[in-house]
Formats: structure tokens, sequence, C-alpha cells
């Protein structure tokens, strides 16, 4: 029980609030939506329910994901975040099917809109409340990227960051801005409803809404594929732990560096060039001390070296990428 919670714990915190947060959310649009007969507030109510379940089952998938190696998976349960987002991508697919076809509705069929100030009221939360999940999901951004922003400078910064952040993280993030900019559609929606005879407004903000989480899901959908297949790291990450191994007094050059996401972790695989003269024992000592050098840095989950002789060419070329 005790490695259960512990495996809680580590779980993605980001999917875990914004679940929470779209759980209340959608109770309190759903509820308005039926007293107002909406679209926008009937779109906007269907989004949070999908955010809602998407992100508890990756929260679910994030806590699974920290499960340690074993006999059966020697690389850990990382990838299997992924699995949990391609799920969530189907929810998302779905609701945007069922939100489009209502807008068309509406287009067609125009539907009067009661309960101006319900309306108004929940949908001024719905985005402080997504706002606020959004901010959550910047920070996360950031501090999983390991980059240095504060303030202001957090937002630009997640958005530079963010193919490197965790798959969940990375899942909130773009659900959220979606969330926020469908709310702000929906309650422009209700205040031109409300103030103009334009009713046909009502249907486009519904489908621009199902239109948003169509883009959420192909995007996210994709990052999950790649994931899936095992995609190289980052030119960024490549070249923090070439200079990890460079920095090694006896390691005069890589030859070889293969560097697989595995989920939220790294999962190195190299050759090293030694320099000339030691024992096959002083020269194992070196390749374990490397690894541990590596395995000290939480982004990197498994590391396995072969150790060489220099030869004498410099094999390792700073500006190659691993893509």
């Amino acid at each position: 029980m005790g490695n259960f919670w512990a495996m809680v714990k580590k779980g993605n915190t980001s999917s875990a609030a914004a679940a929470l947060g779209n759980t209340g959310i959608a109770v309190l649009k759903a509820i308005a939506a039926s007293f107002s007969g909406s679209g926008a507030m009937f779109a906007s109510a269907m989004h949070s329910v999908a955010d809602a379940v998407n992100q508890a089952f990756v929260f679910a998938g994030s806590v699974w994901a920290e499960k340690q190696p074993n006999r059966r998976f020697p690389v850990g349960y990382g990838r299997i975040i992924n699995i949990f987002c391609m799920v969530a991508v189907i929810v998302v697919t779905v609701m945007a099917y069922e939100t489009v076809k209502e807008g068309w509705h509406l287009l067609q069929h125009p539907a009067e809109s009661h309960s101006f100030w319900l309306n108004f009221i929940v949908l001024l939360i719905s985005i402080s409340v997504d706002g606020a999940i959004l901010i959550k999901a910047m920070k996360e951004i950031v501090k999983e990227t390991r980059v240095d922003a504060k303030g202001a400078a957090v937002i630009p910064a997640a958005f530079r960051n963010v193919g490197r952040a965790a798959p969940p993280t990375r899942l909130v993030f773009y659900e959220d801005i979606v969330a926020t900019s469908g709310a702000l559609f929906a309650l422009i929606a209700v205040i031109v409803a409300q103030l103009t005879p334009f009713k046909l407004f009502d249907g486009i903000a519904t489908i621009l809404i199902g239109f948003l989480m169509v883009g959420v899901a192909f995007k996210v959908g994709y990052d999950n594929m790649v994931g899936l297949i095992g995609v190289a790291a980052p030119v960024e990450v490549e070249t923090k732990i070439a200079a990890i191994i460079l920095n090694d007094p006896d390691v005069t050059d890589i030859n070889k560096l293969r560097i697989i996401q595995e989920g939220r972790t790294y999962h190195v695989e190299g050759y090293i060039e030694l320099r000339k003269g030691f024992s096959l024992a002083d020269a194992d000592d070196i390749k374990f001390r490397v690894r541990d050098q590596l395995l000290a840095d939480p982004d990197i989950s498994d590391v396995t070296l072969g150790i060489l002789e220099d030869n004498g060419i410099m094999d390792w070329n700073p500006e190659k990428a691993t893509t």
C-alpha cells in the first residue's frame, strides 16, 4: 500500500488538478445549459466533461507509469502514459463530433437562450478556473524542462518548451488552451444572443469550439503516436547528456549515442571512448562512474554504455542530432 501512495504522489499533478477543476465546471455548465438552452454553453459543458474524464484517466496513467522496471518490462512502464493519452484523444474526438453536430443543428434551428446572468456567471467562473489550471500547466512545463523562468516569463517559456514536457502535462496544456478559449467563445455567444437579434452566433460558436477540440485531438494524438513508436530526445537533452559524459576526465569521445524518450524520462544507450592504457577493471569502473552520473539526472531512467579505447578520431559532433 505504501508503494501505491508513493506512486500516486509522483503522478502528474497538473492532470489531477485539471480533473477536479473540470468536474466542478462541467456540473455548473450542464446546469446552466439545461436552464438556458444555450448551444454554446452545451458545447462548453461537453468540452469540460471530456476534459474531466480525460485528465482523470491520464492521471491514472501517470501513476501507473511510475511502476518500477521488472524482468518482463526491463525499461519500465513509461510509455503506458502514451496509451492512456491516446484513449483520451478518442474521448475528445467523440465529444468534438457531438459538439459540431449540435452547432450545425443550432444553425438550422436557432434556439432562444434564457438565463443570461446564470450563463454569464458560470462562464466567468469557467474562464477563471481553466485559466488557473492553464497557468499551473505552464509552470509544470517549466519545472519539467528545467527552464529558468519566473513571473510573466513562464508563458513564453511554456510555449517554447511544451514539446519536451511529459505527455500528460502536454495534454493538460493543449486542452486547457482550448477550454479557456471555448469558454470565452461561449461567453461572447451568450452576450451576442442577449444584446442582438443575431441568433446564429450561438451555433457558430458551438461549431468553433468543436473544431478547436478536433485540433487538440489531432495534436495530442500525433505526439503520443510518435511517443509509442519511440522518439529521439530533443537536441537540448542530447547536448546535456553528452556534456555529462564528456565532463568525465577519462572520457575522450562519444563513439555512438542514442537517446529514446520513454514516457516522461529518457533511455540512454551509447559507446564511449576512454584514454588509452586502462586495464579492463579500471575501464569498467569508469563506465559505471559515468553511468551513475547520468542516472543522477531525474530525467534519465535507464543507461546502457559500452566502452572502447580512443581511436584517435573525433566521432562526436555536438551539432549532430539524433532525429
